[in-house]
């Protein structure tokens, strides 16, 4: 799965020790220079390219988590994946460091990053914080939020069905966090959205042995959940959408 092959180390010049202008990194030319009042331009199209790379490595790494390609347990080696993505260590190491903020991986001194292994518990621990936060929030937008709104959002609903129906974890993973994003941003709170969709994240990846949680029929249940919900919200129907989201995040365990 190659992910632009060689753009990462054109971004990796920074680290490598390749020469950096004075000017540019804000260090004086001249001894008694007056600098104080200019701040650092940075070169746009260096910092483009080594995010786009980043960017490109750390979805891809996601991607992996939820197939189960990267297990539980196991140790990965920048420069192990790099030559899987085809770019250098430096835009992986970054993108697994990432990763490590958000509790997917551990890091393993001189070695890499370990797959942090899950169990059903802390599994359970995610949905119960996740029908905390969203259960009274999807419950006061069925009161207030009209059904023109809530039909905006069948594209969303419809492509989770595809989703599952393609019986890919990963691909259902990214579809079935849209549609609850997109439920939570009709709040307008983008920090409750944010920090929902860490959580739905983490609920995603795999417990310990590294195979992928659920089937396909499990997926094209879950799927079918946000369409009865969606009907529910635009007929404002509060019994069945009190129903339904308990049912859904009863069985995101």
């Amino acid at each position: 799965m190659p992910v632009q092959p060689g753009a990462g180390d054109a971004a990796d010049a920074v680290d490598s020790g390749a020469p950096v202008r004075e000017r540019d990194a804000g260090v004086p030319t001249a001894r008694g220079e007056h600098t104080h009042s200019e701040r650092p331009i940075p070169e746009p199209r260096t910092l483009v390219q080594r995010s786009s790379v980043r960017g490109q490595i750390l979805d891809a790494l996601r991607t992996a988590l939820v197939r189960g390609e990267l297990r539980p347990g196991e140790v990965y080696s920048a420069p192990v994946l790099g030559e899987r993505f085809g770019v250098s260590a430096t835009p992986v190491r970054e993108a697994m460091q990432q990763l490590a903020l958000e509790g997917a991986v551990e890091v393993v001194p001189n070695r890499g990053f370990r797959v942090v292994e899950r169990g059903v518990r802390e599994l359970s621990e995610l949905a119960e914080v996740r029908a905390l936060i969203e259960v009274p929030v999807v419950l006061r937008l069925a009161r207030t939020v009209s059904a023109d709104r809530w039909a905006e959002l069948r594209p969303l609903a419809e492509e989770t069905v595809r989703a599952a129906a393609s019986g890919c974890a990963a691909t259902y993973a990214e579809s079935d966090r849209a549609f609850h994003r997109a439920v939570l941003a009709l709040s307008g709170n983008q920090q409750l959205v944010r920090i929902a969709d860490d959580l739905h994240r983490r609920a995603q990846w795999p417990l310990v042995g590294g195979s992928v949680r659920h089937g396909r029929a499990h997926l094209i249940a879950d799927a079918a959940e946000h369409t009865a919900l969606l009907d529910a919200l635009i007929a404002r129907d509060l019994d069945v959408v009190r129903a339904l989201v308990g049912e859904h995040f009863a069985g995101a365990s």
